[in-house]
């Protein structure tokens, strides 16, 4: 009587309210498909992508095989997204970024313009005198950049609405750009094509 009263009051059926509570949290391999996926872009794929990205570039001789390790800048100030898709674009940037930092082993510098504020803050406090130079000295400026990541993210949408299905082609585009020339030194795309016949909400 009372789990009858519970429901009616809450509007939630009682099969569905103990069907919530018998869920159990689930650790997931980020790198395979999750549970609650739908047509655009999933975890797995920027894993992929990353991995997919920094192995190209690792293998261009006009990025990693210079005899002076170029200075690059990877963040998301340049990358835009045109897609259907709301996505942050800093989870692309970032772990590119990381698993080129870990896996370039000094072939590229990087410069951490993304916190270019923060340095800013200590190269004044040093030259100030309220803390003293560290261990690696002062320099003129801040390190410059000799490339920097750009990219977009943009798709194509189809629905048919005799069945619901919904499908969607993603296309994710990486440039290096020459910060002196204006050149493009390395490019590659990323692709994502999924139908389903119930799209998801991205957040």
């Amino acid at each position: 009587m009372l789990a009858t009263l519970v429901a009616a009051a809450t509007g939630v059926p009682l099969e569905a309210r103990k069907s919530d509570r018998a869920t159990t949290t689930r650790t997931l391999d980020p790198s395979s498909q999750g549970i609650v996926s739908g047509v655009g872009i999933e975890g797995a794929d920027i894993v992929a992508m990353a991995d997919q990205m920094m192995r190209d570039m690792l293998a261009t001789s006009a990025l990693a095989g210079r005899a002076v390790a170029p200075q690059i800048i990877v963040d998301a100030e340049y990358f835009s997204n045109e897609s259907s898709q709301r996505i942050n674009k800093n989870i692309i940037t970032d772990r590119l970024r990381v698993s080129l930092n870990r896996a370039s082993q000094g072939r590229f510098v990087f410069v951490a313009r993304h916190r270019a504020d923060m340095v800013e803050q200590e190269r004044a406090l040093k030259r100030e005198g309220v803390v003293d130079v560290g261990t690696t000295g002062m320099t003129r400026a801040q390190a410059g950049g000799d490339f920097r990541l750009s990219g977009n993210i943009t798709s194509l949408d189809q629905r048919n609405n005799a069945t619901g299905m919904v499908q969607r082609f993603t296309q994710i585009t990486f440039e290096m750009v020459d910060l002196e020339r204006g050149t493009v030194v390395w490019s590659n795309t990323y692709d994502v094509a999924r139908a389903s016949a119930d799209d998801i909400i991205y957040r």
